[in-house]
């Protein structure tokens, strides 16, 4: 393994969190563990040189493949079910019953690997049922990490992985290709929309959203960023909208606008 010198440390570490909001402050070991047999495969042997070429790469390409391995991207199916339980039962009748626009705009921020928001799919179009046709029903999936909207994309996942899906959706929504390997279907596939987003970009979403999950990304930043982050929020929602955060997380001690709902469930209310 190669050692990362306190003023290499520095150096990424505080590049990462000014440009992506990812504190890696006390994740030296981290860093090394993740970057130091790809940088000797490059040929490097030592991170001022590989973070050089990285910053120097014109296409963007290897600082894509730096971040994509600095930040941790772990989800599966139906991942701290009490949220999905109350955006089929809470936010889909709101959306279906009061605001009567046949239009759901939900956005999925940090969707990692795709379980999110092709689960978020899976409870819309449940939810709708023989409705579904007449509606505009697909879910934004936005990341930083090119490589995991890739595989996203692919929505091919192990039997092992969806599992924890109930067996009516595992029917309806993904097909068997083969060697313990399932893809989501057409259907599916075609209702979640994937983009790169930089959560410290700005937004910029022709119409506002009527839910917004952002759960255990926001780990990652200090209060200053989560603040700002959490106003962005806030004014990318329609009133009534909800935010999702993970169980793990708060708002508590932040300054916001939101009414809470639940530790980790929170309403704009204007």
């Amino acid at each position: 393994m190669i050692y990362l010198t306190d003023s290499e440390f520095s150096e990424i570490s505080s590049y990462v969190k000014r440009n992506y909001g990812v504190n890696l402050d006390k994740k030296k070991s981290l860093i090394e563990g993740r970057l130091s047999n790809h940088i000797v495969a490059l040929g490097y042997d030592n991170y001022k040189d590989y973070f050089r070429f990285a910053l120097a790469e014109q296409s963007g390409d290897e600082m894509s493949v730096l971040i994509n391995k600095l930040t941790t991207n772990h989800t599966y199916f139906l991942r701290e079910k009490e949220h999905f339980n109350f955006f089929k039962g809470t936010v889909m009748p709101w959306v279906d019953r009061t605001l009567g626009t046949k239009d759901l705009r939900v956005w999925s921020a940090g969707c990692s690997s795709g379980q999110e928001p092709y689960t978020l799919s899976m409870l819309a179009l449940d939810y709708l049922g023989s409705n579904a046709a007449g509606w505009d029903s697909s879910i934004l999936a936005t990341d930083i990490s090119h490589r995991v909207l890739a595989s996203a994309k692919d929505g091919v996942y192990s039997e092992e992985q969806i599992n924890s899906l109930p067996e009516g959706y595992r029917r309806r929504f993904f097909r068997h290709i083969g060697e313990g390997r399932y893809s989501v279907n057409d259907e599916l596939k075609k209702n979640v929309v994937y983009h790169y987003q930089n959560l410290l970009s700005p937004f910029r979403f022709k119409k506002p959203f009527q839910a917004i999950f952002c759960r255990n990304v926001m780990i990652y930043f200090e209060a200053p960023l989560k603040e700002e982050l959490v106003r962005k929020f806030y004014d990318s929602l329609m009133p009534g909208g909800y935010l999702f955060v993970g169980l793990s997380e708060s708002l508590s001690g932040l300054e916001h606008s939101f009414r809470s709902e639940s530790p980790s469930i929170y309403r704009k209310v204007v």
